[in-house]
């Protein structure tokens, strides 16, 4: 690690926050003639990877400042007064919780926009595309960043309409009806998270994150507390997305451009399970005791349903389109990150923090491949991947066969990589959740979540036999070997390649991101961000 000025640390943070903002301007104004290169489509694609790469390496060096030795403090703060009137402040800061979130957000952001650079999705002008990518970026930094809620709020919606966009203008078959679900269930439930986050402000007096959780609930009685994680609880679960509120999902995921799916699933659910953590647990503990079990219940739902949709999406003859599947698996995934939360443990709530990460980099890695097959075949229906493009994928393209079975496994939660602790983790907050939770009803939600566990080594494991291996038709005169498939290319080696190490090093070295974690988790528990 190295020793960085807090004043260089905050501009980092702010550069972080702000830097692809103005990117995203400078992507929409002509490039200068000297850097066009062969055409201006070029020039906008490379501003795009110039851009993503400086904040990458941005959030870098703000992890290597970060004092590791104090990951429960908040770092990097800004504090500037910005509507005195209602006690709104521009109030940017980081710990252990956020920072995670922060570099893999950067890092998915960079390697988007280095793919886009050589295989642009069809669709209009690349200016646009750009500008978009860079917007949705600063919008999902400022969230995991401000430590206020209507900035939180502000910075949640401000993602909404550039992944609208990505999927209307750069999608694939039934786009418009894919974007207009994902805005229209993520905006109602927005509103009504507004609402939660106006009564918290109203009723203690400021929307200050920190203050709040410091305060940890004693300034706002039991009935309010109840109301207000109902009113968030609803926004931030559509986000998440939880059971039953979570068909905009697959529909999103199947129309969505590669790389808009890589940020989907990567980053954008991600916002919702940190709003749990960052907002609901400290600042209203008493709410979330309340709903913790139904929490608890639904996340276990969510979990079996989405195993069981995956399973029959992957049966032969079900015509089940690859991303469709991953989008349903993500709901699964997502089941293990809230039931953590709901034990309101520890244990639970670190393991949920670091399934998000792994999730992150795992799904990433499985929607580039589904692209990359997608676009080498035309299709990702996986009745018709295994009858021409897929079926033996081990002997047309053996790396990118073999790409495709780590993430499978890395999915199912293969002990050694990163899928396996996070989820081990959220069933031992089962096990043992908080002190005022029902032992007995957890330990079936703990059972019923690992019986999903095996639901999902099946239908991982079925992908990987119909997709990966099989037999190769037989080469007669009359039915010719079908051809090889391409192999990995260049380009996606070194977009996939940090995605496969950072999964490895989660997995084998779990220590290094669940130091970062767990003592601000037992801050936040306790009561007090500083």
């Amino acid at each position: 690690m190295i020793d960085i000025s807090e004043s260089v640390m905050q501009f980092l943070l702010a550069l972080i926050v702000v830097g692809p903002l103005i990117g995203a301007v400078l992507a929409l104004l002509p490039a200068p003639p000297g850097l066009k290169g062969n055409s201006p489509d070029q020039a906008v694609l490379r501003h795009g990877v110039t851009v993503s790469g400086v904040i990458l390496i941005a959030a870098i060096v703000l992890a290597l400042g970060f004092d590791h030795d104090q990951p429960s403090k908040m770092q990097a703060t800004t504090d500037i007064s910005w509507i005195p009137a209602l006690d709104v402040r521009i109030h940017l800061g980081i710990d252990g919780i956020s920072l995670p979130l922060l570099v893999l957000t950067a890092l998915l952001t960079f390697l988007c926009a280095l793919y886009s650079y050589f295989h642009m999705p069809a669709g209009p002008s690349p200016k646009a595309f750009v500008a978009l990518i860079l917007v949705l970026e600063s919008g999902t930094l400022a969230t995991f960043a401000v430590l206020d809620l209507l900035l939180f709020f502000l910075a949640f919606e401000m993602v909404l309409i550039p992944m609208y966009f990505l999927i209307a203008r750069w999608g694939g078959a039934q786009r418009t009806q894919a974007a207009w679900k994902f805005i229209l269930f993520t905006l109602l439930g927005s509103v009504v998270m507004l609402l939660g986050l106006l009564l918290i402000g109203v009723k203690s007096g400021t929307f200050d994150m920190m203050a709040l959780a410091t305060d940890n609930g004693r300034g706002l009685t039991a009935s309010v507390q109840v109301i207000a994680v109902l009113a968030i609880g609803i926004g931030l679960a559509v986000k998440t997305p939880m059971w039953p509120l979570h068909s905009w999902l697959p529909d999103a995921h199947t129309a969505a451009p590669t790389v808009g799916s890589v940020l989907l699933a990567g980053v954008l659910l991600k916002m919702g399970t940190y709003g749990f953590v960052r907002i609901l647990l400290p600042i209203a503990p008493d709410g979330m005791r309340t709903f913790a079990p139904y929490l608890a219940a639904l996340a276990v739902v969510g979990i079996i349903y989405g195993s069981l949709a995956c399973l029959n999406l992957a049966k032969q003859g079900a015509k089940g389109d690859l991303k469709r599947l991953i989008a349903y698996s993500s709901v699964g995934h997502m089941g293990f990150v809230l039931l953590g939360i709901s034990t309101m443990s520890a244990t639970g709530v670190n393991g949920a923090l670091f399934a998000n990460i792994a999730h992150g980099l795992i799904t990433g890695l499985l929607f580039f491949l589904v692209g990359a097959l997608k676009g080498r075949t035309g299709t990702s229906d996986l009745d018709a991947l295994a009858e021409q493009g897929g079926m033996a994928l081990y002997g047309k393209a053996p790396r990118l066969g073999g790409l495709l079975a780590f993430a499978a496994v890395a999915s199912l939660g293969l002990p050694g990589l990163a899928g396996f602790w996070g989820e081990m983790l959220a069933l031992f907050g089962a096990f043992k959740p908080a002190d005022d939770l029902s032992r007995p009803a957890f330990l079936v939600f703990m059972a019923i979540a690992a019986f999903g566990t095996l639901l999902t080594a099946a239908y991982m494991l079925i992908v990987v036999r119909r997709v990966c291996m099989g037999p190769r038709p037989k080469e007669t005169p009359a039915a010719p070997e079908a051809p090889v498939l391409a192999d990995v290319r260049g380009y996606e080696f070194a977009t996939w390649t940090p995605l496969v190490a950072l999964t490895v090093l989660a997995g084998l070295w779990p220590a290094a991101l669940l130091g970062l974690t767990n003592p601000a988790v037992q801050k936040l528990l306790a009561g007090g961000l500083q």
